[in-house]
């Protein structure tokens, strides 16, 4: 070994021993390598900064702004919505979809893309469910690696081995050719993430020394809204239907206060706050708070023609984007105290309906219509957030308390999700069709969400996670550094005299180890570009098809499981799901070895030897 190379390598073995002790941040130590790499002269200044200009870093930047877009208008938490409708309170059911899923998107877009667009819904999911963000995010990510497993373009080092295919006069692999295989460690990663996920769980893992945030279901606990809530359907033949609420005084009359309807559009569900001029419908689902749990009486809806719905959850939580709760309070100097709720005029006045009030810290029950406010009382108010939002400037009557969480999840620019959709789906097809690189169908799309005003550039700039990007940059210059001073070629043709005589079977599973013990500090496409050409002149040495050898090596690309610094997708997750260095290997590495077994078994069944 030259001096340039024993150097680089104690250089790489320093590295990674920082991350798994976790001092300094990982993003400073690869700070110290971009330095340390020219100073020792093993590369220039311009080689060890050339990764703030690779495109792979330039996309994953693009992707978080195009992440924080979706979350702005709202598309992000509608299919954290749609994650948790279909899960209902089941962990291991929105486990099992959000790995499908992750895995079926990214198996025709970037799996980094993916992973960066699903992490806010991760979060926000795992906030309203009150689970640890732990237990999902490394299953994201794992589902976005699979994803490269199973078609021909979801990842580069497919295309990288079916070029070199293409290079030595054979046909290269079809569109699904690696489906079977890569389906089958899919359905084996789900079952792995369900075994080992509570593994991923430590102290830290919820930020417990933080004081948790209120949540809508807190206030709703607190004022006891829970046993109040109903879901009633507006019958054709009802006596309510046409009718303007404020004509037909149910709060009166029968103790049932309207807070919205959820009204049936063309193409979603829509979400009506309920005025004193709201007609009703037929079909109308009314949200309502019945002051008395006792009223609910069948014979009261069958007079007023509603049929009671199913309410599985609390509907503020089911509209928490849209429909908000806020506690408010009022100051002594209000000119408010002494008059009775009615008198407030809160629906009239500020679209906004009082559906608890507490004295004392006690819930008061029954109606309250005609209870005279006092100082001491907190009102709980009901209606959209940005009604909420106006009630806070209105600071000498009210008082608004602490907002609970949801109100992070409120989609700012909400009406340009079509917009947002449409940008989406132009990066994906561009992806796709491979008419322009990754990086510029990611710009473009990061054009087409700031000229549809999907997103600021004040937000776009903030949205970037800087820390992971110089955790990248600051890894890329070790695969050059290896490359010159002969690190790679020492590690091929030390693979290479190690296989010898041995039979198929072990020749491709010491192709999938090598590969992917290499990829673990350089990357995936480097590794496939380095181990395509060997695994095919193995092949042909022995004088058997090298398809088997070549889609090993393919899979064993995509295999970056065992560290978060092995494929930009595990490093996306390793701050939101707070991870150390020693869950990946604890995780990843016994996850490797099952899918290296599963590869060595299917794809000779695949592809015969």
């Amino acid at each position: 070994m030259n001096p340039d190379l024993l150097w680089t390598l104690a250089l790489l073995a320093g590295a990674v021993t920082l991350f798994v002790i976790g001092k300094p941040r990982m993003d400073v130590v690869a700070l110290l390598v971009l330095v340390a790499l020219p100073l020792s002269g093993v590369l220039t200044v311009q080689q060890s900064l050339s990764g703030f200009s690779d495109p792979n870093v330039i996309l994953i930047a693009a992707l978080f702004v195009i992440g924080t877009a979706l979350v702005r208008t709202g598309i992000a938490y509608r299919l954290g919505d749609w994650l948790v409708k279909k899960a209902g309170s089941s962990e291991t059911r929105l486990l099992i979809l959000l790995m499908l899923a992750a895995a079926g998107l990214g198996s025709v877009m970037s799996s980094t893309g993916v992973v960066a667009i699903f992490i806010p819904v991760v979060l926000g999911v795992a906030a309203r469910l009150r689970i640890s963000p732990a237990r999902l995010m490394m299953p994201l990510a794992f589902a976005g690696l699979i994803s490269g497993m199973l078609t021909l373009v979801a990842t580069a080092p497919n295309l990288v081995i079916h070029a070199e295919l293409r290079r030595a006069g054979l046909e290269g692999f079809g569109f699904f050719s690696m489906t079977p295989v890569g389906l089958a460690i899919l359905v084996l990663g789900i079952g792995y993430m369900l075994l080992t996920r509570r593994w991923l769980q430590h102290g830290d893992a919820q930020g417990e020394s933080a004081a948790p945030r209120l949540t809508l279901t807190d206030l709703a606990q607190a004022y006891n809204l829970e046993e109040r809530e109903r879901r009633l359907r507006v019958q054709i033949n009802s006596p309510l239907a046409n009718q303007p609420l404020n004509e037909l005084e149910l709060r009166q009359q029968y103790g049932i206060n309207v807070i919205a309807v959820e009204r049936q559009g063309k193409f979603r569900t829509l979400l009506l706050m309920a005025t004193g001029n709201t007609q009703l419908q037929p079909g109308d689902v009314l949200l309502v708070d019945l002051i008395s749990p006792s009223i609910a009486l069948l014979g009261i809806y069958q007079t007023l023609g509603l049929e009671p719905m199913p309410l599985p959850h609390s509907y503020y939580s089911v509209h928490a984007h849209e429909l908000g709760l806020a506690e408010v309070a009022m100051p002594p100097e209000s000119q408010l105290i002494g008059k009775t709720i009615q008198e407030l005029g809160f629906r009239s006045q500020h679209k906004l309906n009082v559906v608890g009030l507490r004295r004392h810290g006690q819930a008061l029950e029954g109606v309250l219509v005609d209870e005279r406010l006092k100082a001491s009382d907190t009102l709980l108010v009901a209606g959209e957030w940005k009604a909420i939002r106006r009630l806070q400037g209105l600071s000498r009557d009210f008082l608004v308390l602490s907002l609970p969480a949801e109100v992070d999840e409120v989609a700012p620019a909400a009406r340009k999700a079509p917009y947002a959709l449409l940008s989406l789906a132009v990066m994906i097809v561009l992806m796709v069709s491979g008419l322009v690189s990754n990086v510029l169908a990611a710009l473009i799309a990061c054009l087409l969400m700031g000229a549809f005003r999907c997103i600021d550039l004040d937000s776009a700039y903030r949205s970037i996670h800087w820390p992971t990007l110089i955790l990248i940059v600051g890894m890329l210059p070790f695969a050059q550094a290896l490359q010159q001073t002969g690190g790679i070629d020492l590690a091929v043709h030390g693979l290479v005299a190690l296989l010898g005589d041995a039979g198929p079977y072990a020749i491709l599973a010491s192709l999938f180890a090598a590969t992917a013990l290499i990829g673990l500090f350089i990357s995936n496409t480097a590794t496939a570009v380095l181990m395509g050409p060997v695994a095919i002149a193995t092949a042909q040495t022995l004088g058997v098809s090298p398809y088997p050898f070549a889609l090993t090596v393919a899979l064993a690309a995509s295999a970056a499981f065992m560290t978060p610094i092995s494929s930009p997708v595990n490093t996306l997750v390793l701050g939101p799901g707070q991870y150390r260095f020693s869950d990946f290997v604890r995780v990843g590495v016994p996850f490797t070895i099952l899918v290296m077994i599963v590869s060595v078994l299917l794809v000779p069944l695949i592809f015969p030897l």
